[in-house]
This record gives C-alpha cells, structure tokens and sequence, in this order.
C-alpha cells in the first residue's frame, strides 16, 4: 500500500476494532480530513459514541456484511485471521493494513515525525509533547494512547508537518514507523507472549533507531541499563541525545519535591544550565519523562517559554496517577501500571503524596504477563500498607488455568504483604468500605478496568 492510496480522499476506511484507543485516533484524524470512514468493535463506549457523532458508521460486534463499500480494511494486532470482516475482505480482495503500517503510511505526509518508544511512560511524554508544541503553536498532530484534556481526547488532527505519536513495541509494530525524531525511554523485559527474552527485546529497538535516518535524531535515557547497552554496543547514523539524572547530555539537577510529590529542576545541557522546571505530576519517572520531552522539544528549536510553561501545565493524562475525587476523606487515585517497573514507580509517588494508610487494589493485566513476569510482580509491592488482588484480567487471552490472581496472592503473602485476594468487583467495594478510614488514599491499578472500582466507591 502506498501513501498515494491513503491520501485519496474518496476511498472508504473500515476499521476492525475501532474503539481502541489507538484505532479511534486514526479514524479522527481521517474524519477531519474528510474521509468517510466506517468500523465496528465488540462492543460501544463513549470512543465509539464520539466516532459516531463525528460521522463515522459504527458497528457493534463483527460481521462479514459490516464491509460495505469499502476500499480498504485497518485492523489491529489483536485481530485474529478468523475475524469475519477480516475474512471478508480477503473474499472480496480489499486491501489490507494493519495498524502500524496504516499508521506509517500517515506519517510518510509528515516532515517533524516524532516516534515516542520504551516499555513505560509512553503516554505520559507523549502528552508532555502535546503541551509543549500546544505552547509552540505550530498545529501538531497528536496521537495519544491515552485521553488528554488539552487535546479533548486521544487525537488531534492538526494541518502541519509536525506529528507526534506513540510508538509501541508490541509485536515490533514500531519498526513501520517513520521517524524524524524517535525516543527511547526504556526497555524492559514485557509483551513476552511475543518476545523470546530481553535480548530479542534489544534487538528489536536496534531495528528502531536504525530506520531513524541520517539526518534525524535519537532521544535516549541512558540511566537505563538496557538503553545504555544498545547505544555503546552499537555504531548508529543518526544524531544521538541522551539524557537522564545521572548521566547524559541532558541532566536534571538540583531535583527537589514538593508536598505532593511533584520535582521542581535545573534542565542542564552540556554541562550548561538551561531552565528551571516545575512540574505538576509526581514522581521520579515523570522528571525523566520531562527530560525526554525537552531534549525532543530543543532539537525541534521550540523556544524556552514553550517548554517551560508546556511542562508546567501538565497535570497528566486520564488514568496516569488520576485523581478521581475523595470520599469520606479517603482520596482516589488511578493509575494504569501494569508492569513491575510501573508498579514500583507508581508504589514510590503515592508514598511521596499525603496519606494515612495506602489501599492499593490491583488488576493483573493478562495471563502471559502474570506468568512470565511472576516473581518480578510478587516483589513488587513490598512495605505496602494494604494490598488487595483482583482477578486477572483476560485482555486478548484465554484462561488456560495455568496461573491465576490466587496463586500471585499466596506468593505474595509469603513474602509478609498485607494482601487479600477479592473476586468481584461488588466485593471489593463492600472491603473498602469497611476498611477505609479518613486521610486514608485508595489507589487502583492496572490496564483492564480495575478504575471501575474506585469509581463505584465514590459513588
């Protein structure tokens, strides 16, 4: 397929599982642009009411007649071959794409692409770009696997060259990419149900700053072990700034918190003082997120004032250490940390953050994840005040009874954690408020739909 074919206007785009977070902000950006634009999904939520508002034809579950007059067919990795529509348009010969390539192709129209990789904080630095180029005033586009008020959503759809995007390592989908600018936050071992170990996993960013040309630029945290092993290993041809609190190109010192955890620093360039930065969400793992937006957001010649005041603004995005109100004096809190590395860092900015006693409510987010990260989760959640394990969930996957929320727990409780394992999400409620006193902090975690629980006890 060739961004000819995309740029065609008068085609009709179905997409096989529009409502996810990243499809939905595909389709916009479509929509915008003037495309008609058609795509179904299990089932409707507000993403998918949104679509419809917007024009888009919305189809509630899959089916083979959902293909109507469609010149090409966008899925998702998670869509099997068996899918009826995926079927269909082979019967009927329309063209397929995946997400990522579909993504790519998009791309092709941009000059500033901006790739934002790693294994955590994807979400968060990319909405940390969003405000810095908001600040810029250069009219981005912006996809986001997350929703962010500054941009009403997950997307925007802007008319420059500048594009902003995630770019996830899921199934190496990155690598159809095309960057001007990629980032690397992190690599850590995760989405093993694909990957044969952590080295497949290096090998794998390898490929990604290896498609960033000569003249583009790589954005890389080398605080991280695995970050750091990849670049020293490795001759690459593009332009290389690395960052972090330690060691880099880029510093932050001078790092101070305040009463909610949030770090007030000195960005440091060379050796040279840049600016002060205060941020407004908590946390060490946000001070590199930022150090990752500025280094971006330099190279991109994006004036002082913009990152300065784009950093500041920030206040997080839904889901990503997410106040949700207090009740009885007990402050809500989500946050979608899936990962040990996540939870961990997640676990050390709600410490930082007022509390009595933390109840933490988490979701293990599917079964290969659990069981290939087992030990790693199990020590995850040391010193913690009150932990409380609902059931796995499934995601994309199938319950073998292999592993189970159950048998976390009781490794969990040898290891001398307060933890209880609770199978309903009503019962879970029905603990809480027994337990939970005033000045106490409720956080729920995970990337399945554990933030229903705290949003049920508010209620």
């Amino acid at each position: 397929m060739s961004f000819d074919f995309i740029k065609d206007k008068n085609k009709k785009v179905h997409f096989i599982g529009i409502g996810g977070i990243s499809m939905s902000g595909l389709a916009e950006i479509l929509i915008k642009n003037g495309y008609t634009i058609s795509g179904s999904d299990m089932k409707s939520s507000h993403i998918t009411n949104k679509l419809k508002e917007d024009g888009a034809q919305i189809y509630i579950g899959h089916n083979g007649d959902n293909i109507k007059d469609v010149e090409l067919v966008v899925y998702t990795a998670a869509i099997s071959p068996e899918n009826p529509e995926y079927i269909r348009a082979k019967e009927l010969n329309i063209p397929l794409m995946d997400r990522a390539e579909f993504l790519g192709d998009i791309m092709k129209g941009h000059k500033y692409n901006v790739a934002v990789s790693g294994t955590h904080g994807k979400t968060t630095t990319t909405s940390m770009l969003a405000h810095i180029t908001l600040n810029e005033d250069v009219d981005p586009t912006i996809l986001v696997g997350g929703e962010l008020d500054a941009i009403g959503g997950n997307v925007l759809a802007g008319s420059s060259d500048y594009f902003i995007t995630e770019a996830c390592e899921y199934k190496a989908s990155f690598l159809k990419f095309f960057p001007y600018i990629g980032t690397i936050l992190n690599i850590d071992a995760d989405h093993l149900d694909y990957y044969r170990d952590i080295n497949h996993i290096k090998e794998t960013f390898i490929k990604f700053i290896n498609i960033i040309p000569k003249e583009g630029y790589l954005v890389a945290n080398i605080d991280d072990k695995n970050v750091k092993a990849i670049l020293h290993n490795h001759d690459y041809k593009c332009t290389i700034l690395t960052y972090g609190l330690n060691d880099g190109m880029l510093k932050a010192k001078n790092v101070s918190y305040n009463a909610l955890g949030c770090a007030t620093f000195d960005a440091y360039k060379d050796g040279h003082m840049l600016f002060q930065i205060s941020l407004n969400v908590p946390g060490q793992h946000n001070v590199l997120n930022a150090l990752a937006s500025i280094g971006t957001a330099l190279i991109l010649n994006f004036s002082k004032s913009s990152i300065t005041s784009g950093l500041s603004s920030f206040r997080g995005t839904h889901r990503r250490f997410e106040l949700k109100g207090t009740k009885n004096g007990v402050t809500v809190i989500d946050d979608y940390a899936h990962h040990p590395t996540e939870i961990k860092a997640t676990l050390s900015a709600a410490k930082n953050y007022p509390h009595n006693k933390i109840f933490c409510v988490f979701q293990p987010h599917t079964y290969s994840r659990t069981l290939s990260l087992f030990e790693d989760f199990s020590d995850s959640f040391f010193n913690m005040d009150n932990l409380i394990l609902a059931d796995i969930y499934a995601a994309r996957e199938k319950d073998t009874g292999v592993i189970s929320s159950n048998m976390l727990g009781d490794r969990i409780r040898e290891k001398h954690v307060n933890c209880v394992n609770l199978h309903s999400f009503d019962g879970i409620v029905d603990y809480l408020k027994i337990n939970l006193k005033k000045g106490d902090m409720l956080l729920t975690m995970g990337a399945g739909d554990v933030v229903k629980i705290g949003e049920m006890y508010l209620k």
